[in-house]
């Protein structure tokens, strides 16, 4: 393994826990501090969980999952077999996070990071009512809808696939906007962007239509704007076993009915 040191990473879920204690003496484990890569047991949302945390601490560094989770899309399948071999093997993708910047109706700002997608959903049972605008150009001035999501390719068969959004090829440069059952106007189905362009949404009448904002797994509620565009100055690294890669899987999600 090119004398790289490896942190074991370990969900709290007991199916996850038990299969790390199995790993615990085939490799040299290190505390993630002085790691160069690492090891993640879990599911899709343990993943995810990870990788913002190596974002929050400005610790990135290469990941290698392995499922103990349900779907694990952000997984390689778990096995023990030649994990040494496997590791040293492993393809790395890189992937660009989306950052999120949201105006609450009460003046604060926040800004996060997402790298599935960034939706904005209805809070109560109006319908939100959102302004789209696209590089400085509004591109729709009323889009009445439960909501609207923003999704990366390596997103794209997440969230977005289940509210009938494209999916995206990893190396494509493009983003899907893509709206949550939309009211009106009733045929529209979305958009897919070059990734360069900057997404602006405001949130119209937002007192009495309250809209929440969510990247990945962080909510803010009650927001009157939000600015999504691509981060370039954060990079992730996801590795995959050279037959279960992220690019080939979300390319046949695909062809799965």
């Amino acid at each position: 393994m090119n004398n790289e040191k490896w942190a074991l990473i370990v969900s709290p879920t007991p199916q996850a826990q038990a299969a790390g204690q199995k790993l615990h003496d085939l490799v040299d484990w290190v505390p993630i501090e002085e790691a160069d890569r690492a090891v993640v047991l879990g599911g899709d949302g343990f993943m995810l969980q990870t990788l913002h945390q190596m974002l929050n601490r400005r610790k990135i560094m290469p990941v290698y999952g392995m499922n103990l989770g349900t779907v694990g899309f952000l997984m390689n399948n778990w096995h023990m077999d030649d994990l040494m071999e496997r590791l040293t093997s492993a393809r790395a993708f890189k992937v660009k996070p989306l950052k999120m910047e949201v105006e609450t109706i009460s003046g604060a700002s926040f800004t996060l990071p997402a790298i599935n997608e960034v939706s904005l959903l209805r809070e109560t049972r109006q319908t939100a009512k959102l302004e789209i605008e696209i590089n400085g150009r509004i591109m729709m001035e009323e889009l009445v809808c439960d909501g609207v999501l923003i999704a990366t390719p390596a997103g794209s068969t997440a969230y977005n696939l289940s509210a009938n959004g494209p999916i995206l090829p990893l190396s494509c440069n493009l983003l899907a906007l893509t709206p949550i059952s939309p009211f009106r106007p009733r045929r529209w189905k979305g958009a897919i962007l070059p990734d360069k362009m900057e997404i602006n949404i405001r949130v119209l009448n937002p007192e009495k239509r309250p809209v929440s904002a969510v990247g990945d797994q962080q909510e803010v509620r009650d927001v009157s704007s939000v600015k999504v565009a691509i981060d370039r100055a954060q990079s992730l690294t996801m590795l995959f076993d050279p037959e279960h890669a992220l690019d080939d899987r979300i390319a046949m999600e695909q062809f799965v009915v």
